[in-house]
């Protein structure tokens, strides 16, 4: 289970980019994440994993705080936090092979990864899931020859193959096109389920959120402002997360308590600001 307590990020500009943002993920949910572009949803992923580190607050993976651990001990913990990135962060000139394997460097010595010398089961476990994310019998081709659908795939089975607690999607869909978009959605939604894990994802396109999603957050200018089952997203709770004002009137049990931004009245919403398209 991650457990989030008011988690800060206060730049040395200045800006803040999260507000004090709490929740809790657990079981092998899929949680989206949406909201406007500099919202805080690229940071609050990087805060979990301190690839960006917090101001304040705390993250809790399966009772560990991983916001209390130094950098040894981080770097061991963040081999329970698999990390799926935007622009795939694959080493072009190895292999499909090589990039899954560094996975699994957080498990071997420092001259064993030197040396790429990873246990046999580790290669075994890479070609396993290797057939699972569809790209079975590609593992010696080099990274820059394959699309981008095939890329993230690596991306997400080097995550895998960690063999995580918790699985973080920075807006893994935002450069594929839209079947490539829906096939990788349809990816994470499988391995939460096989492996009994959280997924939790950034995502600007609302439409896939609604579609794979179990649960939504809701940031706002670094607030969490909706935390709710999809079913409950509907136009007022989109006015609340893209625009930071409930239409007058309006009200709902998953607006979260205490923030400043779903009082008031707005003006009716251009829907097409907010499909995420």
């Amino acid at each position: 289970m991650l457990e989030v307590t008011n988690l800060r990020k206060v730049y040395p500009t200045g800006d803040e980019a999260l507000t004090g943002v709490s929740t809790t993920i657990e079981g092998n949910e899929i949680v989206a994440m949406i909201g406007p572009s500099g919202a805080g949803k690229s940071t609050f992923i990087r805060c979990i994993n301190r690839l960006t580190e917090p101001t304040e607050g705390e993250v809790t993976l399966d009772g560990t705080e991983l916001t209390a651990l130094d950098s040894g001990e981080m770097k061991t913990a963040r081999r329970n936090v698999g990390m799926v990135f935007q622009e795939y962060n694959l080493v072009e000139r190895l292999t499909v092979m090589e990039n899954v394997l560094s996975g699994r460097l957080g498990y071997v010595s420092n001259w064993a990864a030197l040396r790429r010398n990873f246990p046999q089961e580790d290669v075994e476990m890479a070609y396993d899931i290797l057939e699972t994310v569809g790209l079975g019998g590609m593992e010696n081709k080099r990274a820059d020859e394959l699309s981008g659908g095939q890329r993230q795939r690596v991306g997400i089975a080097r995550a895998v193959v960690q063999e995580p607690k918790i699985l973080l999607a920075d807006e893994p869909t935002s450069s594929l096109d839209p079947d490539t978009s829906h096939a990788v959605m349809e990816l994470l939604t499988e391995i939460a389920a096989e492996r009994n894990i959280p997924v939790l994802i950034n995502i600007h396109e609302v439409h896939l959120a609604v579609e794979y999603a179990d649960r939504i957050l809701g940031l706002h200018e670094g607030e969490l402002v909706f935390d709710g089952p999809t079913t409950d997203l509907d136009e007022n709770a989109k006015d609340v997360i893209y625009r930071g004002k409930a239409l007058a009137g309006e009200s709902s049990s998953n607006y979260v308590e205490g923030s400043d931004t779903v009082t008031g009245e707005t003006e009716p919403t251009d829907k097409s600001t907010i499909t995420g398209d």
